[in-house]
């Protein structure tokens, strides 16, 4: 397979400096694009969606530390053991995060946002807007023990 590059379009800044499993969603930060890529017209319309999709490294995780085997998340005993892919934390091959925030401004290449599970400093590969018609379709579903790790994540 081949292998791809990419290149970071920002950084957090602001939010958490280091990581807290839950209560993300007051938490504050900006997406701060990289302005000698960048022109300030970069974020033209952006500012008519309520809500981003945050694409990101988690670069303080030590690829050493991926682990592949199915686990229990979190490592509670009482939840079933999954695989990495039926799996959202940093543990990821590839180290990839995405989250959905609200978008509260625009200010040039700056986006205040809030709810963003990412920490300070940490590089931004990408940023979308949240559309509904990217939405399923269909009802989602998930197994019980996610509804009980998101109890308080958000």
């Amino acid at each position: 397979m081949r292998e791809f590059h990419l290149r970071p379009v920002g950084r957090v800044s602001g939010g958490r400096d280091e990581w807290v499993e839950d209560d993300w969603a007051a938490v504050e930060a900006v997406v701060r694009l990289d302005a000698d890529r960048f022109p300030p017209e970069a974020t033209l319309g952006l500012d008519g969606f309520s809500h981003l999709e945050v694409v990101f490294l988690f670069d303080r995780v030590d690829e050493t530390a991926i682990r592949l085997e199915p686990r229990p998340a979190r490592g509670n005993p009482e939840w079933p053991p999954v695989g990495v892919f039926a799996h959202r934390g940093p543990f990821r091959p590839n180290r990839i995060g995405v989250s959905r925030c609200r978008l509260r401004a625009v200010d040039g290449l700056d986006l205040h946002v809030t709810g963003l599970d990412a920490l300070d400093g940490t590089p931004v590969l990408d940023v979308k807007p949240c559309v509904r018609e990217f939405e399923p379709r269909e009802p989602v579903s998930q197994p019980q023990w996610t509804d009980d790790l998101m109890r308080g994540y958000f």
